[in-house]
């Protein structure tokens, strides 16, 4: 009687674990859904903000209007891609290879240096994804000023 309910025990609880795995290995086929159907070229076709502050994302040194038009190339098997900032009167030329990640309708990327492996640098850029489509996404980014937060909303647009 013993063997029969300890067999019984070990049978539910082995039930419940494959369960379990089912849900994440769905969990995780959503996930990779929202990456793959990022692939592409993307461009930024307006970035929308509080125009009282200076906003200068992503350690670039160039305003947030600099990014209007660069083009975001994101590769998903990989996790891969770049943006390029095309340049021009005070904004800079930028090629700038990064890691990215999506989950739970949030960006995040950190950018890579010459050199250096994406394991090695541990500093990022995390947006929350506030709408997205087949052709286009909207990234907003929380930037902390003076005690409150600046939401900054970059509206992107597929290239490709």
């Amino acid at each position: 009687m013993k063997k029969l309910v300890l067999t019984g025990l070990i049978g539910i609880s082995l039930l419940n674990f494959s369960c379990s795995s089912v849900q994440k290995a769905g969990a995780a086929q959503q996930t990779r859904a929202e990456v793959l159907k990022m692939k592409g070229t993307w461009q930024i076709v307006s970035v929308d903000y509080d125009s009282q502050y200076k906003i200068k994302p992503f350690d670039e040194g160039a305003d947030a209007q600099c990014f209007v038009g660069s083009q975001w190339n994101l590769i998903p098997n990989n996790y891969s891609g770049s943006y390029a900032l095309n340049g021009g009167g005070d904004c800079p030329t930028v090629t700038q290879p990064i890691k990215f990640d999506i989950k739970n309708n949030v960006f995040s990327f950190k950018k890579i240096a010459d050199g250096t492996k994406a394991k090695q640098n541990t500093m990022g850029y995390v947006l929350n994804m506030i709408s997205s489509s087949s052709d286009n996404f909207s990234l907003e980014q929380n930037v902390p000023f003076d005690g409150q937060n600046i939401k900054v909303v970059y509206n992107f647009q597929r290239v490709n």
